[in-house]
């Protein structure tokens, strides 16, 4: 029985402007299984979102998908005409995007929009539609639905805003939710309930999601796989456990040591030091490399391939592989790994 809802392979995502072109996704390549959660994440400027934009062809005018395939239940939407991409999205494949104040109409209902997408997919009459988004403001805990369902996006607040964002994505009962940062600008409090909304409609129907964030701690509390991204890139894909037990990629150790502890009184942060690179300036060999403290004349000179443990897990980076030129027993960030190229057993190993 096929287990995966979606494949992305060799994804590549391109933006042509007056400078030429620019790589914003780079070959990249995960699975979600089906009724799983797969947690995207990475600093800003790594390609995340134009990732799960591409999923359903939302690009800018001058963007494009250059290459790769995108297989949802064994078919490639990349072959999907304009009409047939639009029967998939918000009905087999919704998305509840980043700021929801900008992405609500300010001049329609809450009613009128969540109606949109009942009415088109599952045709029902505008008074049926309506009965329908009461339910829906419901289902996500808006107190009053029918009177909210009447009212318009600024007379809500931001976390209400959210929470119709999340009964708009869930209209037409669709077997995929792309989740875009769902709790930015919200109060920790509010981001609590949000996350565990989504959690609780999950269960309740089955959904695979995808989780795009900056922030492990959401990463941690949702997801079931993670997919880290670095300048456009898959730097290193596996299970929740194995990420946070032993994250194995530089940059994902980084990430890791620069988030405070609850469990410790005083504790010296280590940050990634530098920037993510400009797209249009991309470094030679590992995008990395100028802020990898491992980085060797190999990672400044070649790009590493995406490399697979016995596990099924993946990482890009020249310190598991067998052309490793560096130490045997490589230190990052005060985490201590063994180099595939001096003879260690596994690929990947401690």
């Amino acid at each position: 029985m096929e287990t995966d809802l979606l494949k992305v392979e060799d994804l590549r995502t391109s933006f042509y402007t007056d400078e030429g072109e620019v790589k914003a996704v780079d070959g990249v390549s995960f699975i979600l299984p089906k009724g799983k959660t797969l947690g995207i994440v990475g600093e800003s400027g790594s390609g995340k979102s134009i990732t799960a934009l591409s999923i359903l062809n939302l690009l800018a005018s001058n963007g494009k998908i250059v290459g790769g395939e995108i297989n949802f239940k064994g078919k490639n939407l990349l072959s999907f005409s304009d009409k047939e991409m639009r029967e998939i999205r918000g009905n087999a494949i919704s998305m509840i995007f980043q700021e929801p104040m900008t992405s609500l109409n300010p001049v329609f209902t809450v009613g009128q929009q969540i109606s949109e997408s009942i009415i088109k997919h599952q045709k029902l009459s505008k008074k049926e539609a309506n009965i329908r988004s009461i339910e829906l403001l419901k289902l996500v805990g808006i107190p009053s639905p029918d009177k909210r369902v009447k009212q318009y996006p600024y007379e809500l607040s931001g976390g209400m805003r959210q929470r119709v964002m999340i009964a708009i994505a869930l209209a037409c009962n669709p077997e995929m939710l792309i989740a875009d940062e769902p709790t930015t600008a919200l109060d920790v409090t509010i981001q609590a309930q949000i996350l565990g909304l989504i959690r609780g409609l999950q269960t309740r129907f089955g959904m695979s999601v995808i989780m795009i964030t900056h922030d492990l701690g959401v990463v941690a509390e949702t997801c079931d796989f993670v997919a880290v991204m670095y300048a456009g890139q898959v730097v290193e894909y596996s299970d929740i456990f194995t990420l946070f037990e032993e994250p194995k990629h530089p940059y994902t150790i980084g990430l890791m040591n620069s988030l405070p502890r609850h469990d410790v009184e005083i504790e010296k942060l280590e940050p990634i030091r530098g920037n993510v690179p400009n797209p249009k300036e991309m470094p030679t060999g590992c995008r990395f490399s100028p802020r990898c403290p491992a980085a060797t004349d190999l990672c400044r000179r070649e790009m590493p391939e995406l490399l697979k443990d016995d596990d099924g897990n993946d990482v890009r980076c020249w310190i598991y592989s067998e052309k490793w030129e560096g130490e045997a027993e490589v230190t990052v960030y005060g985490e201590k790994r063994i180099a595939k190229g001096h003879g260690s057993e596994t690929i990947l190993s401690d």
